[in-house]
């Protein structure tokens, strides 16, 4: 597909509200599940078709923004930060800071979101597990900000047998630890405090192919310097190199 055909996709689908789809979500049931599940939500069905669609025209154009790393029995894989999408693919930073989007999400939190500031490279990204054996272990999305930092990942492509692995209530003395995995397909979503879900993603196989698109929000978007150092070489080790952290924060 053409640059130009993408584009004009991109320009008849933004002739609509890009976030109106949220509307025809059961909402108050969404909150509940979301609060039952220690902040999680899960959803098979929840991009429009034609919004993954848009994300999917875009890989052929960011595969030459990919930055691969490897951190040997912890991650492997490749990721396109908020850079290169504000630069190629626009209609995701779009979505990303679409108010109603942003209101929805705090009706499921029932908290007031705030987007991340244009230094956090981590913002938005792509990650692209593209070779065999590209996965990441177990984590939480741990916040450096003096915030509470919520993750929503979003399926583009998935043609692996990849599982999003989780454990939910594993800080929680009082619970015990329900554990399960989750295909994330494209249009699929993913919701849940960073700082509660324990996941990790199981490692690609032959011939597969999986992307997903994450997006970062914060309670509280300050960040003490000493957090930003660490969270700057977590980002610049663990997903877009140096050159992409450390350069564009100076600029």
């Amino acid at each position: 597909m053409s640059t130009a055909s993408v584009d004009e996709m991109i320009a008849d689908t933004d002739a609509a509200d890009a976030a109106g789809f949220v509307d025809e979500l059961d909402t108050p049931d969404l909150k509940q599940r979301f609060e039952t599940d220690n902040e999680f939500l899960f959803l098979d069905e929840f991009l429009p078709a034609e919004t993954t669609t848009q994300f999917q025209a875009r890989i052929p154009e960011l595969t030459e923004a990919i930055h691969r790393n490897f951190i040997p029995r912890h991650k492997k894989g490749g990721s396109v930060s908020r850079y290169a999408l504000d630069e190629l693919a626009p209609e995701i930073p779009a979505l990303y800071r679409n108010p109603k989007f942003i209101a929805w999400l705090e009706r499921l939190t029932g908290e007031t979101l705030e987007v991340c500031p244009e230094s956090d490279p981590h913002a938005y990204a792509l990650y692209f597990y593209t070779e065999p054996g590209d996965h990441i272990g177990w984590h939480f999305d741990t916040s450096y900000y003096a915030g509470k930092r919520y993750t929503l990942l979003l399926g583009v492509i998935d043609e692996s047998s990849s599982q999003l692995e989780f454990e939910l209530f594993k800080n929680d003395d009082d619970r015990e630890t329900v554990a399960d995995a989750r295909n994330l397909r494209p249009g699929a979503m993913c919701f849940f405090n960073g700082d509660e879900v324990w996941h990790r993603i199981t490692p690609l196989g032959e011939n597969e192919r999986r992307i997903s698109l994450t997006f970062e929000y914060v309670t509280d978007a300050h960040m003490g310097r000493w957090q930003r150092f660490v969270s700057n070489m977590k980002d610049s080790i663990a997903y877009f190199g140096f050159k992409q952290v450390f350069k564009r924060n100076k600029r």
